[in-house]
């Protein structure tokens, strides 16, 4: 669950906040003045500052119903499609696609991620070309509103978190209309079937099918 276990931080412009912590969801707290910091320092010939704190690549795309709260980077050749919320405190990777009506905050996603259709990412870490399916969300806070915990195996890891949604590894194919739970944890080159409620800890290299049905990819 070691950052560098689960992400390449060469692919993030986000890579000095995360080398920072040994695990990722201890950087949330971090995300928003980071981004304000970092903003001041991008090179205005490839960033826009288009408004207060909100810095977006010239090569990036955004539709024009799209809405984009700082502070927020948007980084080179991505897209921000149709009716997204963008509602601050979000780093978007190279290459990345933000979808039509998908919701985000306070969350970072890596270069080549993409979260294309009617998804909601709040307090997350999304890694290197790691993608979640149509209606795919990450739900940050617990139903009875106590802290986030996370299970592992049996165990649980107490985050100190109200909110705290998914950390998702480089490479992982969250399926459709799958939730990934409060303090999910998902290792790298895993794959959610479509329709999964996803909870605590999965190591790497997994196949998802359902609580009972979980196989190592071959």
């Amino acid at each position: 669950m070691k950052t560098t276990e689960l992400y390449d931080l060469t692919k993030t412009i986000a890579a000095p906040l995360l080398e920072s912590f040994k695990y990722p969801w201890l950087c949330l707290g971090k995300i928003k003045e980071f981004i304000v910091e970092l903003g001041k320092k991008l090179d205005k010939e490839v960033f826009e500052e288009i408004a207060e704190n909100v810095w977006i690549a010239k090569s990036a795309k955004i539709f024009p119903s799209a809405y984009i709260e700082g502070p927020c980077i948007i980084d080179e050749n991505s897209e921000v499609r149709q009716c997204a919320f963008i509602r601050g405190s979000v780093i978007v990777g190279k290459n990345c696609v933000v979808g039509n009506s998908t919701e985000m905050k306070n969350s970072i996603i890596f270069d080549n991620v993409q979260v294309p259709h009617f998804n909601y990412v709040g307090d997350s870490i999304l890694g290197h070309r790691s993608h979640l399916g149509a209606g795919a969300v990450t739900s940050n806070v617990k139903s009875d509103k106590t802290l986030v915990t996370i299970n592992l195996d049996g165990e649980k890891i107490e985050t100190g978190l109200k909110k705290f949604g998914a950390m998702v590894g480089d490479f992982t194919e969250v399926g459709c209309n799958s939730v990934l739970c409060p303090g999910t944890v998902i290792g790298r080159n895993c794959t959610i079937y479509p329709l999964s409620r996803v909870r605590g800890f999965l190591k790497e290299n997994s196949i998802f099918k359902s609580e009972e049905n979980i196989v190592t990819k071959v």
